[in-house]
């Protein structure tokens, strides 16, 4: 922007140049972007806690598909699966194992896979014998900052 003001002493017009931000303006730019920032960042933020919830969300829905495949693979052992768990070594040592020792193998490698993929993860498995066909309650359990958190699948099993 040119201004033209008139020199009295010299009697002839003098150019003052004036270019550039001034200090006002480049503090409001300096708001308006930090503010822009702020929100990318808690956008940020929110995305990934929403991805940690999907992540943990999947560990705890393939966990459940893996206790309803076993407990359909093993539909005898009924309230047992309600039970304690233990290392039986039905699986990997060839052992001949009963349905309720089989069942026990199962809750025990079950609590293991929540705790190594879930935080505080946890396992329960409810027995409905009443019903017919019988119902199995699968519920697994975690800890997330601020709250915990379940997923809950009823199964119906037919047992042979």
């Amino acid at each position: 922007m040119i201004s033209r003001t008139e020199n009295q002493e010299s009697g002839r017009m003098q150019k003052d140049k004036q270019a550039g931000f001034t200090l006002i303006e480049v503090l409001v730019a300096l708001v308006v972007v930090s503010v822009g920032m702020l929100g990318i960042a808690g956008l940020y933020v929110h995305g990934m806690q929403a991805g940690r919830t999907a992540m943990f969300s999947h560990q705890a829905v393939t966990l459940a598909g893996d206790v309803a495949d076993r407990i359909r693979a093993n539909p005898r052992a009924g309230a047992a699966y309600a039970g304690d768990g233990a290392n039986n070594n039905c699986v990997a040592g060839g052992v001949d194992c009963s349905e309720v020792e089989m069942a026990a193998h199962d809750i025990f490698v079950w609590a293991q896979q929540a705790q190594n993929s879930l935080p505080n993860g946890n396992i329960q498995v409810q027995f409905n014998g009443a019903t017919v066909p019988p119902e199995y309650t699968i519920t697994v359990g975690w800890t997330e900052p601020g709250e915990n958190r379940t997923y809950v699948v009823v199964i119906p099993v037919l047992g042979i």
